[in-house]
Parts: structure tokens; sequence; C-alpha cells
């Protein structure tokens, strides 16, 4: 158990005094850009998948006929 507190105070130290927070502004700059590719990829996953769709429900339909 002694482990597990030392890796608890060691990892609060090391965010305390070694991690670079970046500042509001900066923050919600990034936050943006996330939420800008994410809709987009998102988008894109969609439209490959559309697309796969037609593709096999036009290949089953020439199969039955």
């Amino acid at each position: 158990m002694a482990g597990f507190s030392t890796y608890i105070s060691e990892s609060f130290n090391e965010l305390k005094n070694h991690v670079t927070w970046p500042t509001y502004a900066e923050a919600q700059k990034l936050t943006i850009i996330v939420l800008v590719f994410s809709v987009l990829f998102s988008l894109l996953i969609w439209g490959v998948d559309s697309l796969f769709s037609h593709i096999i429900e036009l290949y089953f339909n020439w199969v039955k006929s």
C-alpha cells in the first residue's frame, strides 16, 4: 500500500511542479480545433459507411435477380 500512496504523491507533485498548463485562451482554441476535426471525421465515416451500405445493397439486389 505504501507504493500506491508514493505513486499518488509523486503524480500530484509532477502535476503541480512540472506540467505546463495551457492558458484559458489556448485551451478554448484547442477545444474548438478538436471539436471541428471530430465533426469532420464523423461526417467522413458516415459518408463512407453510407457509400458501402449502398454498394452492398446494390450487390445483393444484383445477386437476387
